[in-house]
Formats: C-alpha cells, structure tokens, sequence
C-alpha cells in the first residue's frame, strides 16, 4: 500500500477547480489509518481514491472513487509515479512505486473549453493535458499540471493559468 500526500481541492459550482498537494498536513496519518481500515475490508486492489471534508480538526469521508482521480491528476507530473502507474503496477501484481512529491504539484481542470495550446505551454513549468472531447459548459475538456521548485513559483504559475481560463 501506497499513499499520497493530501490535496487541498477548491470547487467552483460543485466542481473540481483546483487541487494543490500538501507537504507534511497534520491530518496525512490519520488519512491513511481511515483509508487502510476500508482497504483491508475490501480487500481492495488499485487506486482507491478519497475526498475527505476537514471538520473540527478531524475529517470526514464524502466520497470515495474506485479508480484513479481527477484530484491526483497532479501526480503525473508532480510524483515519482503516478496515480495511473501504480493503478496498473497494483492490478498487475507489480511492486508499487513511489509516491513521493516531485517539487511543489498543483492541478487545475479546464472546463467547457481549453485555453490556446501555445498560451497554456508558455507557461513556466505547466504541463497541457488535453482530452479532445467536445467542448460544452461544465464539462472537464483538459487540465493542467504544474510543478515547480518552491510553493511561491507554485502560486505564482496558478495565477497565470487561472488568468488564461477568466480570459476564455
């Protein structure tokens, strides 16, 4: 069993936004104790992905997806191994890899439509993932992952992908 660092996602009407991975959050220990519990009774195999609520200093289950996650889509980038690695190492019966951190990881979705290719690449260590589906409201199109040295750089690149998306 692996584990990645906590995210920190923002929704806008409903949807994900934003996730930002954590370093060090004071509540990644009793995640993985929540989620080794539900693990072992199901025997369960692959990425079994949870959106926890923080309450009261504790934190409360709202939904679990048995499948790889938007919300760790950061981890192409922004990990030694993705998410979508270690699901296929892991039904495989291959040894998992590591889920360390590369540098500071933030994932920000596209929806309706996708910001000009050549903008969304001139930024500073972001990474396009566009999934050619047609473009209509709401609808997640495409994302993207940046990963940078420091969390100021990491605010600094969210800013200009969030200025790409207002612009339309």
């Amino acid at each position: 069993t692996r584990f990645y660092p906590l995210s920190h996602n923002t929704h806008v009407g409903g949807v994900l936004n934003l996730s930002i991975a954590s370093t060090d959050h004071p509540l990644q220990a009793l995640a993985e104790d929540y989620i080794t519990r539900v693990l072992e009774k199901l025997d369960y195999v692959g990425v079994l992905a949870f959106e926890f609520f923080e309450v009261d200093g504790g934190l409360k289950a709202n939904e679990i997806a048995p499948r790889v996650h938007n919300s760790g889509h950061w981890t192409i980038e922004g990990a030694e191994c993705s998410q979508f690695e270690n699901h296929l190492r892991a039904v495989a019966g291959l040894p998992l890899g590591s889920t360390a951190k590369v540098g500071e990881s933030a994932m920000l979705n596209f929806l309706g439509s996708v910001p000009p290719t050549e903008q969304v690449v001139s930024i500073a260590d972001c990474h396009l993932h566009h999934y050619g589906k047609a473009f209509k409201p709401g609808r997640k199109v495409g994302h993207a992952t940046l990963r940078c040295k420091d969390s100021a750089s990491l605010q600094a690149r969210i800013a200009d992908v969030q200025a790409l998306i207002a612009r339309g």
